[in-house]
């Protein structure tokens, strides 16, 4: 049941993703870390309805975690990765190379096979006041450190690191949401009498709001691969410090686990080498605009010149014929 949940709940976040993306991503680069790409967002229907299926994800995440581990259902989530790569290519027409896929395949494999040689189990403690502060406190320099490194460099940096911002707060948020599903079967009212539901509502707001401002920086790619391997592997520390999670252990175990882990790592290398990610090319970052995308893959080749009447002069210089690599877009922008 929980694998199902978690897996519908990477579904309904990736299609979340793209139309957030396109809420904000026409939005002024001056508006990063500010309220004015909120209001910016609010004000586009197509980001309400991605917002609407933010509480569906949270609503599916929420049910996961009530019946499986915290180390179990963050990383069924990078399956996102790959619904997000057929949403590109099927609906938006990006061409997709061997580097997207691959990277794709192996990033999940690899969270796959950690937990599978992990074998999480437990994972009903409950944290004490003084285990969450000192997760807290370590939590938000880690996610000051991912914001200070997103106000600089160009722009897949930027959305990465944004990304990866978001992917921090995100798992404090699982954790959080996974306390509280535990304090539900002693009734809704010793649920209030905790600060986690407080702490939740404010992680919520400040999820949302660097989550847009991930999706605003650069290529969505390049915000959701940090996002959706950084998320499981930090909920996997939360699960075994808060939760008493346990793992596998022995020599063998333990070797198979950070060969997983090292297979995710080599994934994350090859997607990020993919112009999907980098968003980037010489006539600059336009094609890495979901909203016009499919405008751009249905405008036809043109064959030949525009004719004019024998011996009369054009009105002006005819324009260049379009070329099939600027007719269909590849991925991230790049042109082939």
């Amino acid at each position: 049941m929980a694998y199902v949940l978690a897996a519908s709940a990477a579904f309904v976040n990736a299609l979340t993703s793209v139309l957030q993306r396109i809420g904000v991503e026409t939005a002024p680069e001056s508006d990063a870390m500010r309220l004015s790409l909120m209001k910016h967002a609010i004000k586009r229907g197509i980001w309400l309805i991605g917002f609407a299926l933010m509480l569906v994800v949270f609503a599916l995440q929420a049910t996961a975690l009530r019946f499986g581990q915290l180390s179990v259902v963050q990383p069924v989530l990078t399956t996102e990765l790959l619904f997000l790569l057929l949403i590109l290519g099927v609906w938006f027409r990006y061409r997709l190379g061997w580097k997207e896929w691959l990277g794709s395949l192996i990033i999940v494999a690899g969270l796959g096979s950690f937990f599978l040689a992990a074998d999480p189990k437990g994972g009903n403690a409950i944290p004490s006041n003084h285990q969450w502060l000192v997760a807290t406190v370590i939590l938000l320099a880690v996610i000051a450190g991912f914001i200070v490194a997103a106000l600089r460099g160009p722009r897949w940096w930027r959305a990465a690191s944004f990304g990866a911002a978001t992917a921090v707060t995100a798992a404090y948020t699982a954790a959080l949401t996974k306390a509280i599903t535990t304090y539900t079967t002693q009734g809704w009212g010793h649920v209030l009498t905790h600060f986690q539901p407080y702490m939740l509502a404010v992680c919520g707001l400040g999820t949302v709001f660097l989550l847009q401002n991930a999706l605003h920086a650069g290529p969505i790619t390049a915000s959701r691969t940090t996002l959706v391997t950084v998320n499981p592997l930090v909920s996997i520390v939360l699960g075994i410090t808060l939760f008493h999670d346990k793992l596998r252990g022995g020599v063998g175990w333990v070797a198979l686990e950070l060969a997983a882990l090292a297979v995710l790592v080599a994934g994350v290398v090859i997607l990020a080498r993919s112009p999907l990610v980098a968003g980037t090319h010489e006539a600059g970052d336009l094609d890495e605009m979901l909203g016009s995308a499919r405008h751009r893959a249905s405008v036809p080749v043109a064959d030949d010149a525009p004719d004019t009447a024998p011996g009369a002069a054009p009105d002006s210089a005819p324009e260049a014929p379009e070329t099939e690599s600027e007719a269909v877009p590849s991925v991230g922008g790049s042109t082939t």
